[in-house]
């Protein structure tokens, strides 16, 4: 589906499938399994999302246009109504925490959908990430601990 997609329509896929965590070649099966973690393969289409590497972008997107806007709102609730330290504690805390929160798996999937859907990769790694992959995928085929960091 993706490898036809050109200019607003591939803009507007990678939208559709990254931000409601949907695959980002058939655009019908689930990129996650929890919260965070990316699932080890697409449902419906079988597509391995060892591709998949957003590292921190989500934080940092999330910190960038949810938490810095928000930061104002905070402010100003201290400087025109001089709250209590508990009043921060009740109103500042959860409105920088929750929508930070709540945008993280949405982000990552926008995230990994641009990745795959543009293909990238850092300049210069491909035969690394192959040779790297083997490894994973012979080490998984034996039945041995794979590394398994993200949340």
């Amino acid at each position: 589906m993706t490898t036809e997609l050109e200019g607003r329509d591939k803009w507007l896929w990678i939208y559709r499938t990254g931000l409601h965590g949907h695959c980002p070649r058939c655009g019908e099966g689930k990129m996650f399994r929890r919260w965070l973690k990316v699932a080890d393969r697409c449902e419906v289409c079988g597509l391995d999302y060892e591709f998949a590497t957003p590292d921190d972008g989500p934080a940092f997107f999330s910190l960038c246009f949810i938490a810095f806007p928000l930061l104002f709102l905070v402010v100003w609730f201290e400087v025109a109504l001089n709250p209590p330290w508990w009043g921060h504690l009740i109103v500042s805390g959860p409105l920088m925490i929750v929508p930070c929160l709540l945008a993280l798996q949405p982000i990552k999937g926008w995230l990994v959908a641009s990745q795959y859907v543009n293909k990238a990769q850092e300049a210069g790694t491909g035969a690394l990430w192959a040779e790297l992959n083997a490894r994973v995928k012979d080490a998984r085929a034996k039945g041995e601990a794979v590394g398994d960091s993200d949340g």
